[in-house]
């Protein structure tokens, strides 16, 4: 019995993978590829610049997106709130880190050594890049297509370019 269960399952696997190849070489499935395709190429582009309020702001988008159109069970939707509740910390963040005065309180508020990295407070918006590439990681693993897995490496790669610029005005805001 569990053989023949275990066969069962393979098989509605092998007809799930047909059908996806044959959805695939639809007008309408060429047409989202090219249109994903597309978005990990401007996401790319963020990436690839020096403004960390536009990083931010473009993951943004895609959350509150993903949250108004691809939001389908409880959890998706709670993760989803939490980024967008993260997000708005780095934003909050944004505008202390570039006020010295302002900054060298919260660089007293997270003296302890378990509270930095690299010498460096691990305030709530390092907290929230950091919790936000996990989760970009976590998405990595579940079953998208190739062109969705472009777009969450290209997100990836954004989150470490604004993690990478966040610390470079903290150390300018201390110095």
């Amino acid at each position: 019995m569990k053989d023949r269960m275990l066969d069962a399952i393979n098989r509605a696997m092998v007809r799930e993978r047909g059908l996806m190849l044959a959805l695939g070489e639809t007008a309408f499935a060429r047409a989202l590829q090219e249109e994903r395709l597309s978005m990990e190429r401007l996401v790319r582009n963020v990436a690839c610049g020096d403004d960390l309020v536009q990083m931010i702001a473009s993951e943004r988008i895609i959350v509150e997106r993903d949250l108004e159109y691809h939001a389908n069970s409880r959890a998706m939707v709670s993760s989803l709130t939490t980024a967008l509740n993260e997000i708005g910390a780095i934003e909050q963040h944004l505008g202390m880190v570039d006020d010295p005065v302002q900054y060298k309180v919260v660089n007293r508020a997270y003296s302890l050594p378990k509270n930095r990295r690299a010498g460096l407070p691990f305030d709530e918006a390092r907290q929230a890049l950091a919790s936000h590439q996990a989760r970009l990681g976590n998405m990595d693993k579940s079953r998208l297509d190739d062109e969705e897995k472009g777009i969450i490496d290209a997100r990836r790669a954004v989150m470490l370019a604004a993690g990478q610029l966040y610390a470079a005005r903290q150390t300018a805001s201390l110095s």
